[in-house]
């Protein structure tokens, strides 16, 4: 299967190297999207993932998989190529909020938070602008933390979230899979439940596309 990879903020394609050694190991092909939001527009980053998406589905078949913003950046890049020749079999949300986060909400008018997160941050923050993205008509799995994080807690009470999103801010009545795991959400795409989970379910597509 060709796997195409979308980290989260503030991280880099290297938070994904556990999991991506596990795909390749497995006989996947992976290919990554890089970007850095506190330079880049969000829209120039998924100007990115599109061309990148485009020339994955020309390989063949093919599966998405976002960690965080990656999520949102790929719903985005798949929402503005309606007429793509050949969507994904199934895309993969890790931690990938589907509504304006809280921890963004938050964070907004700390000059620390506008430098680190740039456009991207702005958007996470509104709600209007996080409403406009829809759900791509294609199989969707969210894979959800829970773990939290002490430094965090503050702004989540008693919601389970795993330090930087909520579980509830994950969900969507168009996300036919939400599943969580005891994992924080900055190791989520280096998690091993993760990978074992992304093999299982890459499995079962693989060979519902070999019976068609």
């Amino acid at each position: 299967m060709n796997i195409l990879f979308v980290h989260g903020m503030g991280r880099t394609p290297m938070s994904g190297v556990p999991m991506l050694w596990r795909l390749k190991r497995h006989g996947h092909n992976v290919d990554v999207v890089g970007y850095l939001a506190a330079t880049e527009s969000f829209q120039d980053i998924v100007e990115r993932v599109k061309s990148k998406l485009v020339d994955v589905a020309s390989r063949g078949h093919y599966v998405v998989i976002g960690h965080s913003l990656g999520g949102i950046l790929l719903r985005v890049a798949l929402q503005q190529l309606p007429s793509i020749p050949r969507p994904p079999e199934h895309l993969f949300l890790l931690g990938s909020p589907v509504s304006s986060p809280r921890l963004a909400n938050k964070s907004k008018r700390e000059l620390g938070f506008q430098w680190f997160s740039g456009d991207c941050g702005k958007l996470l923050s509104s709600s209007k602008r996080m409403n406009t993205i829809k759900m791509p008509q294609i199989e969707i799995t969210s894979i959800v933390g829970n773990r939290g994080f002490p430094l965090t807690k503050k702004y989540f009470l008693d919601d389970p979230n795993d330090g930087v999103v909520s579980v509830d801010e994950c969900y969507h009545q168009d996300i036919d899979e939400v599943i969580e795991l005891n994992v924080i959400h900055t190791f989520l795409p280096s998690s091993r439940k993760v990978s074992h989970l992304l093999l299982s379910k890459i499995s079962q597509i693989q060979t519902s596309l070999n019976a068609q």
